[in-house]
């Protein structure tokens, strides 16, 4: 089974996984109206739910790398975007019983060509893990993820060395 996959000019391979999907809704058949992660990597003691965000792919206009820039700096990636994927992926495996792990949320951030202090990636991250445990007036009674990791491009190697990611030149880009 090929357990080596492409998010933009990001490759990744899972290989020494349990197993990996792609949660891609046009390349399999899942619910409409829920959001899904890019991945979901199967350990034997875990679940990675992993999500791609790379606005230093080429190419991107300076307005848009901004607008990252914004987002990342603020709540919307956070609210808008990241958690839904976290909770519609999480909701999906449940249903289907596969939720038997622990859920680790790991979120990819390509922030290269961003004038962001990698610094920042630690209060994103828990601003994200505070979110991801309360979304409403009160915290979730059943907490779904048991861990947020927010990485960069560069930094993935030091948490995931089973897993090597490369970037692709944005000529030889698949998806």
């Amino acid at each position: 089974m090929m357990r080596v996959f492409t998010e933009g000019e990001l490759q990744f391979d899972f290989s020494s996984a349990r197993g990996a999907e792609k949660a891609d809704p046009e390349a399999v058949e899942l619910p409409q109206d829920m959001k899904f992660v890019d991945f979901i990597v199967e350990e034997d003691t875990r679940t990675l739910l992993v999500e791609v965000k790379d606005p230093s792919q080429s190419p991107v206009p300076e307005r848009e790398l901004a607008r990252y820039e914004s987002e990342i700096q603020g709540d919307a990636l956070i609210n808008l975007k990241l958690v839904p994927k976290a909770r519609g992926t999480y909701t999906f495996l449940h249903l289907m019983q596969r939720d038997t792990r622990e859920m680790v949320y790991v979120v990819v951030l390509g922030i290269e060509r961003l004038h962001l202090d990698p610094a920042h990636l630690g209060p994103f991250q828990g601003r994200l893990s505070r979110r991801l445990r309360q979304e409403t007036a009160e915290p979730w009674r059943r907490p779904y993820i048991t861990h947020c990791i927010v990485v960069s491009v560069d930094t993935w190697a030091a948490h995931f060395p089973e897993y090597p990611l490369r970037r692709l030149p944005s000529t030889t880009r698949t998806s």
